[in-house]
Order: C-alpha cells, then structure tokens, then sequence
C-alpha cells in the first residue's frame, strides 16, 4: 500500500466544509478592506527565496524543497507566499498602476521540510496580506486591524497581539552593533547557528529556538531604546491608530523579525486558549523596506502578514467554537423502480434552479432511502410513485419539523426557494 507523504496530510470531506467555509471568509473579509487576489506559482526560481527570504535563514538553508528541471534550472517549491508577491509587483510593473497603494491578498499551500508537529506540516496552506506603496502608520494599523478582525470573525475570544517596532535602517544598524557588543563575550555558548549569525545578522539570536532561554538573551539590549526620533515617532503613531480602531495590543520588546529588509512594525497573533500548545503563534507580520530592491524593484515599501489555516483550525478547536457551517442537502427524492426515471429529471430541474439535490443509487426500500435522506441532512424530501407522476403533485415534507404540504411538481424549487 502506498502511504501519504510524511508530514502532508488528506483533508477528508468530513472536514472539507471547515475549509471552505474559512477559506470563504478570509476572501470576503480582505475584499471588504479591498484588497485584490494574486495567485503566483507554485514553485519559483530558488534564487527568489535564496535572496527574498535570506540565505543564512532556515527556511533556505534546512527546509525548502529545491530540485533541478530538466533545463537544469534550480526551482523551489514556495515556502511562503511575500517573495512570490514581490516578484510579481516587480515583473508586472504594478508601481505604475494608477490605483496605490497596491493592496494583494493570496491563499494557497506552501513548502517546507520541517519536523512535523501539531499543526504544521510540510505542506501547509497560508492566507496572506501585503499592502505595497505606502510607508504611513495608518497603514500598518489597517494591516493589523484586518488580523484582528479575521480571528474575532470566527468567535475566538482568547488571543493575544504582540507589537514591537524594530525602526528604520538607521536605528537597526545601531541596535545589531550593540548586540554584537553584547553577545561576543558569551557566543560560545551558543549553538552554531548562532555563531554564525552574530556579525551576519545577530538579531536572529533573539528569537533562536535553541538557545531562547540563554542569560544573555533574556537581558539583551531592547531595540525600543535604540530607536531614532522618527522611527519613535511611527511607532507612537502605529500604536495610536490601533488605539483609535479599539484594537486591543500588548508590547513585547523582544518581537523582532530577522530578516534584513524588515522594518518598524513588527507583530504577531497568539492563542491564548487553554489546551493550544506550546507553540503559541497563529500569525506574523511586519513592514518591510528593502525588499522590493534587493528582488531589482523600484524603491517600495510595503507592510504584510501570513496566517496558517491550519492553526487557525486549531485555535477554533481549542476555544470550542462551533462554525456556522451547512453540511445539507435542500432535497432528497425517494423513488419507487418505476419513477427513476422522473425522479432524475426533476434532480435535475432542481439541480439547474441552484439547489442541492440528490437521489437513491442502491435500489434501496423505501424505509433505507428515508434514512439515507437522514444521514446526509437533508432538509426535505419526496416520496415520488406512480400516484404522484399521474396527479402532478407531490407531498414535501421538511425534515425538521415533519411537516407535510402538498405541492406541483413543476413548483418544487420554488417552494424550496421560497418563491
């Protein structure tokens, strides 16, 4: 027998209706703050990654899914969606668009060879924000008004969202040679990625998942401290926006984002629900400058996050939340061996008038077909014989309640429907 791929998962019809009812949710909710689909590639030049997420990352360095085609090229299936973005505003010169800044929301799976663990895989699927073409504080509190809004659209009570500014060029700059003062001394204590990082970018230290409970990483220098007047300033900004869009924040110095071409905002999401899991966070996002340069871009900036559905399915499970989710069918036709062939010709009309219908295929009794209709939670069903196909007429009954009317045949849809 071959088996599923290790650390993938099947997502079963039971479970399909989560997906799309979620799915269908974010696509409404960042329409309503108009943001536009992109859909970009599966897989991409690995050179994307390499430069757009950082080659001394781990993403790049242990866990992309790289592989030669056969024109000998390097290609990577996508870790993660910002660097596709990116791409596809540079190639398709979308800082000419009349309309800026330019706002893009995408979803789909992405790629990585990680250990596997509650809530990760190494095929996951990822919604994500990037709003290009506007460094202004109003934006990062839109940015992060729409995270908040996604999570409490779905019930959750128990989350928790952190926010730090890790400033401009200019203060990062400062802030990462006080780090290197600060961590030389004790660096050999440090695992080896850690070393490796210490000149080439220390600020990854901070949130190193091996040595995170070192001494010298809990008393290392905050960034709020080093922070120039204007990047101060942003910050203040960022901060009373949120205040104003009632968008409840705890700040924790100790949030940065690693990565080189990040800047001021950064923040995260988190449950806070009992039973969730050690690993805590559902989100993370940030702004960036730089990055658009470093992929041959115009001069941008832009602001983004990314969200796991898969955790988010987590965090509804932990908080007990029940989704509105209709798993039924409108109408279920119980036929006799002599009204098949009628019964799939009204299936049909009720099918065409955009109802969900459907029929005995086992040449079930009666008594079997009724509990079919049952177990597929249909909201209606008739009992279709020969005395019904000679009069015209129906009874439907709705499953609820047990009610029984009688009705035409050519009148089933639009009783359904209401009409």
């Amino acid at each position: 027998m071959i088996n599923i791929p290790r650390g993938t998962q099947d997502i079963l019809p039971s479970e399909t209706p989560k997906w799309r009812y979620i799915e269908d949710k974010l696509h409404n909710i960042a329409a309503s703050y108009n943001y536009k689909e992109i859909r970009t590639p599966i897989f991409e030049s690995t050179d994307l990654f390499a430069r757009g997420v950082g080659d001394t990352t781990d993403i790049v360095q242990k866990e992309m899914y790289t592989f030669k085609d056969k024109g000998d090229r390097s290609i990577t299936l996508r870790p993660e969606g910002t660097a596709a973005v990116v791409r596809s505003y540079i190639e398709n010169k979308m800082n000419g668009d009349a309309n800026q800044p330019i706002k893009l929301y995408y979803n789909g799976p992405m790629f990585r060879y990680e250990r596997k663990q509650k809530g990760r895989y190494r095929q996951f699927v990822q919604f994500g924000v990037e709003a290009i073409g506007a460094e202004n504080p109003a934006m990062d509190a839109e940015v992060i008004h729409m995270v908040y809004s996604i999570y409490k659209s779905f019930g959750l009570k128990h989350i928790k969202i952190v926010l730090n500014s890790i400033g401009d060029m200019d203060s990062r700059n400062t802030y990462k040679e006080a780090l290197v003062e600060h961590f030389e001394p004790h660096i050999e204590n440090f695992c080896n990625d850690c070393k490796n990082r210490l000149h080439s970018n220390p600020m990854r230290i901070l949130d190193c998942k091996v040595d995170r409970d070192q001494p010298s990483v809990k008393n290392a220098p905050k960034i709020i401290d080093y922070l120039n007047d204007y990047s101060l300033d942003y910050y203040n900004e960022v901060k009373r926006y949120l205040t104003l869009l009632e968008v409840p924040f705890v700040e924790d110095a100790n949030l940065v984002r690693g990565l080189d071409y990040y800047t001021h905002t950064a923040f995260e999401v988190m449950s806070e629900a009992e039973g969730f899991g050690a690993i805590t966070t559902l989100c993370g996002g940030g702004r960036y400058n730089g990055l658009l340069e470093m992929l041959d871009g115009p001069k941008e900036t832009g602001i983004g996050f990314a969200l796991s559905i898969e955790r988010l399915l987590l965090a509804i499970e932990a908080e007990g939340v029940e989704l509105d989710i209709d798993n039924g069918i409108d109408l279920f036709i119980v036929t006799m061996p002599e009204t098949v062939e009628a019964g799939m010709k009204i299936l049909a009309e009720v099918r065409n008038a955009g109802l969900k219908a459907d029929i005995d295929y086992l040449n079930r009794k009666i008594k079997g077909q009724m509990k079919q209709a049952d177990r597929i939670h249909a909201k209606n069903t008739i009992v279709l014989g020969s005395n019904e196909l000679e009069s015209g007429k129906v009874n439907i009954k709705t499953m609820n309640t047990g009610e029984s009317k009688e009705i035409e045949l050519k009148n089933i849809a639009a009783f359904i429907k209401g009409e």
